[in-house]
């Protein structure tokens, strides 16, 4: 199937029925994954500011359960289809994999555009998304967290809603919650801080020095901003950014603290001071070291990815990039990070927050960044000797590892026979 008609569920199929492939996993191993084990689209009605009553499609997929409770975002986005949330499902499976979370992968969608609603209207969305799936997930089954445009306080209205249905307070059904009603610590900040362990770590074995390197970034959210200001830390110079609405670029560097207060105040980072507008693709190709997707899916395709010019592409996003511009990517000798590596560092601190909501006692932000590093760092080992081992690319290696650790988890709880 050709790039063009290629979906995002379509390309995580044929990621798993690779991995499969090369570890000679039985048949049944693909079988079993190919497709969510539950899948759920719901009718919500709201009640709008003006009187009339809006019904919005909402969505809930669950991949597998096999190495625990299903986790994974929910967001609000008016763009959203039920075949991108199970891809995204299926993509947390192997992101919990492969960095050894007992979990298997949940992805949920309502869509709407909350940039043209009321606070009061996303809140009985909210809770209305609650009521229409409470059955259906819950600290043991399926755990929502925030995902794009939704946030702790969403997840605050989430988890009352779903504590007066159960009757009782039930923190640990969401993650990503606000730290007054057991939010964890170093949450916010857990996926862009997790890429740049990755980067570091891909830094060293190619040689790169952090200190006199410059960064791009396509997005700058909440993973994005982080990402740069870690970045930054790290001694590397980020030279451009860019979000859907335009970019600030500029080859002397670009301040990432005053970028975000730019942001903050205009809502756009184009025209910040001393930068110029560039499109995507000109973004995407710019000479730099290390380029960060930290948008949406399908960024990186086959138009744009023979130009990029960066040794490492860490992907904070999940499936920023198609099949055929992930082999052209591989090709050129550019080290890629997969989604499921680079980005989970927020999952592992939502893994964080759940054990801390089960056992009732909290970390300090210190502990939260100790353990995330740790596990981020092990992973990136894993994968990387994977790689070298089989001599394949990051992103097959990646797989390797995480479809193995499902496997074994199906044999062992008697699934394959």
């Amino acid at each position: 199937m050709s790039e063009k008609t290629m979906n995002v569920f379509e390309i995580v199929q044929e990621q798993i029925r690779q991995g499969c492939e090369t570890l000679g996993a039985e048949e049944a191993v693909y079988e079993i994954l190919k497709q969510p084990k539950r899948f759920l689209q719901v009718n919500i009605p709201v009640r709008m500011d003006d009187g009339s009553v809006k019904v919005f499609d909402g969505y809930r997929s669950q991949h597998t359960d096999v190495l625990g409770p299903a986790k994974g975002g929910l967001r609000f986005h008016p763009i959203v289809d039920a075949d991108e949330v199970k891809a995204l499902s299926m993509w947390m499976t192997f992101k919990c994999a492969v960095v050894g979370l007992p979990y298997g992968g949940g992805k949920g969608a309502v869509c709407c555009n909350p940039k043209e609603m009321s606070p009061g209207e996303i809140e009985r969305l909210a809770r209305g998304f609650i009521r229409a799936v409470g059955n259906f997930i819950g600290p043991e089954v399926d755990i929502p967290a925030p995902d794009v445009y939704t946030n702790p306080q969403i997840m605050a209205w989430m988890v009352d809603e779903y504590s007066v249905l159960q009757q009782r307070n039930s923190f640990g059904v969401m993650t990503g919650k606000p730290l007054n009603i057991g939010g964890s610590l170093g949450r916010n900040t857990a996926t862009g801080r997790g890429c740049v362990y990755t980067v570091r770590e891909a830094a060293e074995r190619i040689g790169l020095d952090l200190n006199n390197s410059t960064t791009v970034l396509q997005g700058f959210g909440n993973v994005g901003s982080f990402a740069g200001q870690f970045m930054q830390e790290e001694g590397s110079t980020l030279i451009a950014v860019r979000e859907i609405d335009g970019a600030a670029y500029n080859p002397d560097g670009l301040d990432v603290n005053k970028l975000m207060e730019y942001r903050a105040e205009h809502g756009t980072v184009k025209g910040f001071p001393g930068s110029k507008d560039l499109s995507n693709d000109e973004l995407m190709n710019l000479p730099c070291d290390i380029l960060i997707p930290a948008a949406l899916e399908n960024q990186l395709t086959s138009r744009n990815a023979g130009g990029v010019k960066a040794k490492i592409v860490a992907e904070a996003a999940n499936g920023p990039t198609t099949p055929e511009a992930d082999r052209i990517l591989h090709d050129k000798g550019i080290l890629v990070i997969p989604d499921i590596l680079s980005s989970a560092g927020g999952v592992t601190v939502s893994y964080f927050e759940w054990v801390q909501n089960l056992q009732h006692f909290y970390w300090t932000e210190q502990e939260v960044d100790e353990r995330l590093e740790r596990i981020i760092v092990d992973a990136f080992d894993s994968i990387y000797s994977m790689s070298k081992e089989h001599k394949v690319s990051m992103r097959n290696a990646a797989y390797l590892v995480a479809i193995d650790r499902v496997a074994q988890a199906m044999k062992a709880r008697g699934w394959l026979g």
